[in-house]
């Protein structure tokens, strides 16, 4: 990390790790003791506290870095966003399309109920990942054997959950970059499928098994395509956090689940031809700068900018009384201990910042060649 965007990224970090301690100090104490009593309780005070840590990073891309996030959509579908369930399949196109999400959940008023499959390690990454598993996200393995159960289960808990919520599932499996689209090519020409030119080939088991799942209570699939347009540079954690701005284009269509076909088998064909008709939207937005449907405005809230300046002002008042009590920075063990203390919260953001990058992703495993018209991949 050079030493100029240490100097931004340090302060920023230690906001978002102390005041994330806690959030999650908070979200342990209603785990223990409120859940018991009332599971729905529970997540409804959790959305709330979850929120105080996630605006932070809906901040970072508004306010901060001030990021434009251009929905796509068509009004009916706008005037819906928030109210109901919705299963979302998006490809995964950049290294915050998570975020990309949580600002456009934020505007429609369910950030703190939206959820998302992730990978194992991802609820190992501090304060961040902790409150994704407090707040009931679905952590799976890439590895169908040990996660059909899990996922069967974790889909299972959120039929009686008591708000609108968000479950994004990016079906690709893995995040997109030229090496993995070369792969998918491969595999498509060598079995027969549509070579993609823009995503990869979705890995359908688990959108199968979460229609199967949710198909009684939830009323809707999101289909998200996310695109960034050739003026402007692809966002990273990086570049969010030195403020540097950004364009992301958002398509969202929305598809209702009882229209979905009912054998598994069609449910897979339904989420590649998808993926297919996503291939030529973004075909049609190389080659146009836009997706070519009504833009909404999505404003920009200043909740988040409340939030962060409120963490800003508590956590400066807290740090000036425990200096004041404890004097620590009157003696040369005090100042060590601060700088290991700052020297720690650089390492966490480091982490955070590469785990993040989509050429360090792990990609999901290709199943060997089939012949054409073969099972699910």
């Amino acid at each position: 990390m050079a030493i100029a965007a240490a100097l931004v990224i340090v302060p920023l970090g230690v906001l978002f790790f102390l005041s994330g301690l806690v959030v999650n100090l908070f979200q342990a104490i209603c785990f223990v003791l409120v859940r018991p009593l009332s599971k729905n309780k529970y997540r409804r005070i959790n959305r709330v506290v979850a929120e105080l840590l996630w605006l932070e990073l809906v901040w970072l891309i508004d306010w901060w870095a001030g990021v434009q996030i251009k929905l796509f959509t068509d009004s009916e579908t706008f005037r819906l966003m928030g109210t109901e369930h919705a299963l979302v399949i998006a490809n995964h196109r950049s290294d915050i399309d998570w975020l990309v999400g949580w600002v456009l959940a934020q505007r429609s008023g369910c950030l703190g109920s939206t959820l998302a499959v992730m990978k194992k390690s991802s609820k190992f990454l501090p304060v961040i990942g902790w409150s994704m598993w407090f707040s009931e996200y679905l952590f799976l393995e890439r590895s169908w054997a040990k996660d059909e159960s899990t996922l069967k289960s974790g889909l299972q808990r959120l039929r009686d959950f008591p708000q609108a919520f968000w479950l994004a599932l990016f079906v690709e499996g893995t995040r997109f970059t030229q090496a993995k689209l070369l792969a998918a090519q491969e595999y498509a020409a060598s079995t027969g499928l549509p070579v993609p030119r823009n995503v990869l080939i979705p890995r359908t088991k688990g959108f199968v098994s979460a229609v199967s799942h949710m198909r009684s209570f939830v009323p809707a699939i999101y289909d998200v395509t996310v695109a960034i347009p050739k003026s402007s540079l692809p966002p990273t954690m990086l570049r969010l956090f030195k403020g540097q701005p950004s364009v992301v284009h958002v398509h969202l269509k929305r598809h209702l689940m009882k229209e979905l076909p009912e054998t598994d088998d069609a449910v897979a064909q339904w989420c590649k031809d998808v993926f297919v008709a996503k291939d030529k939207l973004l075909d049609k937005h190389i080659a146009e700068n836009t997706f070519g449907v009504q833009e909404q405005n999505t404003g920009r809230p200043l909740k988040s900018l409340v939030v962060v300046m409120s963490w800003v002002c508590l956590l400066i008042f807290g740090a000036l009384k425990f200096f004041q009590w404890t004097s620590l920075l009157s003696s040369w063990k005090g100042i060590a201990f601060s700088a290991i203390g700052l020297a720690i919260v650089t390492v966490l953001m480091q982490i955070l910042i590469q785990f993040s990058q989509s050429e360090r992703s792990t990609p999901a495993k290709v199943a060997p060649a089939r012949p054409k018209n073969g099972g699910d991949q």
